[in-house]
């Protein structure tokens, strides 16, 4: 290898970092020799934990760290496990709510990472959409113009000319001329495109979204009560639901799938879990200032708290 070969590869960042890992793992077996497991007051760093701390900062910055930069990133990860290990002495972190939690979170992680270790096959995915169809069923569509009778405006006639209306459009297109004389202005849209019946319950009224579901195509019928008014309504387009073929949704058939493996995993290893605890709860006593604890099973915990002791 040539001498400008050698300067290149010297100005690599991932041979600085090696050099330094080097450095660092010489140094420590220096420094204590013989030495295999960890001491309390012993802080070993492993290459992988060095290397995650330069692409951490690359991610962000997009460069590599400077020698300063790095050694200020591995100043900051001792400090976090002096800091760690040295409340760990002190014992904060017992019946502290917020490390209870973060370890319940870890411990259900671990059990939902043992379900996502497996890659399921194509044949598992169908059986199991065989199965789960109805999660994927696509809602019906529907496409419609309506002509809109204001009862702020009518009163209690709003109906009855929406009624007598109908007779004029008979035969009209959606986009009849005659419409604006007809009827309202609508705060909102005349004409709504592919809308599901969902999205209609929330615009119109749940109502309104089932009268228009059942409406026939290419004629204006009515009159259906909204929760505005009521309304003459024109429907140019209505696809019907259905469930997709496999292929159509395979993607979100393995998410769906892993995201139920996970929860039976976690709902099965908790099980496990449980089973070797038995939940003491106080029971109220006979005497005014007295109480008992009672041993209770995991099956009939929610009985005794239904009884009144307190949770």
């Amino acid at each position: 290898m040539n001498p400008l070969s050698i300067n290149r590869l010297l100005r690599e960042p991932l041979v600085h970092f090696i050099l330094l890992g080097a450095a660092l793992f010489i140094g420590y077996s220096f420094l204590k020799p013989g030495v295999e497991a960890e001491s309390p007051r012993q802080i070993a760093l492993t290459l992988d934990e060095l290397g995650q701390l330069e692409m951490l900062f690359e991610s962000q910055w997009h460069r590599p760290p400077t020698p300063d930069e790095f050694s200020a990133m591995v100043e900051t990860k001792v400090r976090q496990e002096v800091l760690y290990r040295e409340a760990l002495a002190m014992g904060l972190d017992k019946n502290d709510e917020i490390v209870k939690r973060r370890m319940a979170q870890k411990m259900q992680f671990l059990a939902e990472d043992m379900a996502a270790a497996h890659e399921p096959t194509t044949e598992e995915l169908s059986a199991w959409y065989a199965k789960n169809s109805d999660k994927f069923a696509l809602p019906s569509r529907v496409s419609f113009r309506h002509l809109y009778f204001s009862p702020d405006h009518r009163g209690a006639q709003a109906y009855d000319d929406a009624l007598r209306a109908l007779p004029k459009l008979a035969g009209q297109p959606e986009d009849s001329k005659l419409t604006e004389s007809l009827g309202d202005r609508f705060m909102y849209q005349d004409y709504y495109a592919d809308k599901t019946s969902v999205s209609l319950a929330k615009d119109f009224g749940p109502q309104f979204a089932v009268a228009v579901s059942k409406l026939t195509p290419d004629s204006w019928q009515g009159p259906i009560e909204s929760g505005y008014g009521w309304h003459l309504v024109y429907v140019d387009s209505l696809i019907p639901g259905r469930v997709p073929a496999f292929e159509e949704v395979a993607q979100d058939v393995k998410t769906a799938w892993l995201g139920a493996r996970k929860e039976a995993a976690w709902q099965k290893s908790y099980r496990d879990m449980r089973a070797k605890y038995t939940l003491l709860l106080p029971v109220p006593s006979d005497h005014a200032t007295g109480s008992s604890t009672a041993a209770v099973p995991s099956e009939t915990d929610k009985l005794v708290q239904d009884r009144g002791a307190p949770r």
